[in-house]
């Protein structure tokens, strides 16, 4: 009889210990690390220069001098230099005719630079990924992209493999979060993350407006990055994950048709960017930061809002004051924001709160850069590694925007100082410029004097 309480105990005792080790593996799965990244910069001799940018839309012989003043003051206003990248078609002046092996050769070259990259940066083999998780939107071969990185580098039969298409620019964290879901159910994964968008048949040749904008701003890029959950990684990571929070709002019909790739009137495909698209953009920001705050803002600024915010409502009658806003900064070091476009950077920059400084990395990848889609974010982080910002204890808040429509953010916490300049180390010295003059102004300026011949860029 005095066995059985003794028993008892042992069990639950051994019941205790077991839950605390589960509750310590899932832990530790949960972690996710980011080990480093690469970002792909094409050869020299695809860059778009604003000669060439004038000649690509001249010869699209469609086109009326309405339509070609729209284009120039697109590009004047687009916030981009002349050393962004395209594709070889257009190069060639094969945009209307561009071939299936041409979308896999600007792929290949992306993989066999950024990919490459990242496994000679880090020193992990192909044969140790456990995982693949790669994002184009609007280039879906078979086999897929994805059993081409595998078949490319030569990586395990046991490897898993995930293709994501049609997410838009704010894929590439849909793919971080899809690495971190499935950490959590395997320790020790180490995730290849491989984020583009293919340039090469998606050229478009119509004079429909909302579709002829995406010509002016998207060029030719990517990024790798490695990620894993394996503690024995963690002294080598860069940074580590804290939290990441998607927004979906495509349940709104003019949400989901903002940025829809489909044809015109004439049977072109393009993607056509509604004048809806603004609205959808803070629509789905609003409601990314609203699930955001409560996680990576200090208990005191979220009571600071908490107070001016009842004190608004219960005094609006009697004091007239602005209206409470949330300090991000009490919470973020940096600010990692997607360069889709001047008004989007601005746009962020005025309800954040941020200054010139905060913003500087999205706006001087979007002059160096263009809008490389769901990539533009490495690019952004880089910046801020090449300038030699990230210092250890630093919190990084990244914020996408993409089709749907979705905001996504995630949130990363330095774990070293960082100072690789990578893609950026040819010419970080020269930004930001003293004097920021667009080269497509000094050439083209003479469209903005013109009166009713085009309309506002909607990012």
């Amino acid at each position: 009889m005095e066995l059985l309480p003794l028993l008892t105990v042992l069990l639950l005792a051994h019941a205790a210990a077991y839950l605390a080790w589960q509750a310590m593996a899932r832990a530790r799965r949960a972690r996710c690390y980011l080990l480093d990244f690469a970002c792909h910069k094409p050869s020299d001799d695809r860059k778009v220069t604003t000669e060439m940018a004038g000649a690509v839309i001249e010869r699209n012989k469609r086109l009326g001098m309405p339509d070609y003043r729209f284009l120039l003051k697109v590009i004047v206003n687009s916030g981009i230099g002349e050393h962004t990248y395209c594709p070889r078609n257009v190069l060639d002046g094969r945009e209307e005719c561009a071939t299936h092996y041409d979308a896999l050769e600007e792929m290949d070259a992306f993989f066999d630079d950024a990919v490459r990259a990242v496994f000679e940066k880090t020193g992990v083999s192909p044969r140790d990924v456990d995982l693949v998780v790669l994002n184009v939107g609007s280039f879906s071969p078979a086999p897929s992209l994805a059993a081409r990185v595998v078949a490319r580098f030569g990586m395990r039969e046991d490897v898993q493999a995930y293709n994501l298409s049609g997410m838009g620019c704010s894929a590439g964290l849909v793919s971080v979060d899809l690495a971190r879901q499935v950490m959590l159910t395997r320790p020790r994964t180490m995730a290849l993350v491989v984020t583009s968008e293919s340039c090469a048949p998606n050229w478009y040749n119509g004079t429909d407006k909302s579709m002829m904008l995406g010509n002016c701003l998207f060029r030719c890029g990517g990024g790798a990055a490695l990620l894993t959950n394996d503690p024995a990684y963690r002294s080598r990571a860069k940074m580590e994950l804290r939290c990441l929070v998607r927004a979906h709002i495509g349940a709104h019909d003019d949400a989901h048709a903002a940025a829809v790739h489909c044809e015109d009137a004439d049977g072109r495909l393009g993607v056509s960017l509604s004048k809806a698209l603004p609205k959808a953009a803070v629509r789905a920001f609003s409601e990314n930061l609203q699930r955001l705050a409560p996680r990576i803002l200090p208990a005191a600024e979220l009571a600071r809002f908490t107070v001016r915010l009842l004190a608004r409502k219960l005094m609006r009658r009697k004091l007239k004051f602005e209206g409470p806003k949330i300090n991000f900064k009490t919470g973020v070091d940096h600010f990692c924001l997607h360069p889709g476009g001047t008004a989007v950077i601005e746009a962020v920059r005025k309800n954040l709160g941020l200054n010139s400084y905060d913003v500087e990395p999205a706006t001087m990848t979007l002059h160096r850069w263009g809008n490389t889609s769901a990539s533009s974010l490495w690019y952004v982080l880089s910046y801020m590694e090449a300038k030699r910002r990230l210092k250890a204890g630093d919190r990084v808040l990244m914020v996408t925007f993409g089709s749907g429509f979705k905001c996504n953010s995630c949130y990363w916490e330095v774990s070293k100082d960082l100072d690789d300049a990578g893609a950026w180390e040819d010419c970080i010295d020269d930004y930001p410029p003293e004097t920021m003059v667009n080269p497509y102004t000094e050439k083209f300026g003479w469209v903005n004097d013109l009166q009713g011949q085009g309309g506002a860029f909607p990012f």
